[in-house]
């Protein structure tokens, strides 16, 4: 549960979940009631979208960019790309979760997932 004004990083997992009414979804919900604390880093923007559009939902996909454009959206900029890189190969996370977890500690914020691969770091919270 985000405590105050703690912002939090849905990663795509947490967005299908929950846009999905997924078996977990009301484990994201509290994360969804304040949007202002979301930020929404441009590769989770890429990968959720195209995934809904790829399950040919298309409401859901402009449901989501709704959602998704009410968050602060974090573009990956150079100095973000070369952070993700260090991180990549300190932590062993793929690219997309390096710019992930690379995002969150620019920004400030708690990562919210189902990622097994962020478990044990102290941004994030694994929701099993």
């Amino acid at each position: 549960m985000p405590k105050g004004s703690e912002l939090v990083l849905v990663d795509s997992s947490g967005w299908i979940e929950f846009l999905g009414d997924g078996p977990r979804a009301d484990k994201f919900a509290p994360y969804f009631e304040h949007e202002e604390r979301i930020i929404m880093p441009a590769i989770v923007l890429y990968e959720v979208y195209k995934k809904l559009l790829s399950a040919e939902v298309p409401t859901a996909a402009d449901r989501f960019l709704s959602a998704a454009f009410r968050t602060r959206v974090i573009p990956l900029d150079d100095r973000l790309a070369l952070f993700a890189a260090r991180i990549s190969l300190d932590r062993r996370l793929a690219m997309a979760d390096a710019m992930i977890y690379a995002t969150a500690l620019v920004s400030g914020a708690r990562i919210v997932t189902m990622d097994a691969h962020f478990r044990g770091l102290l941004e994030a919270i694994v929701i099993a």
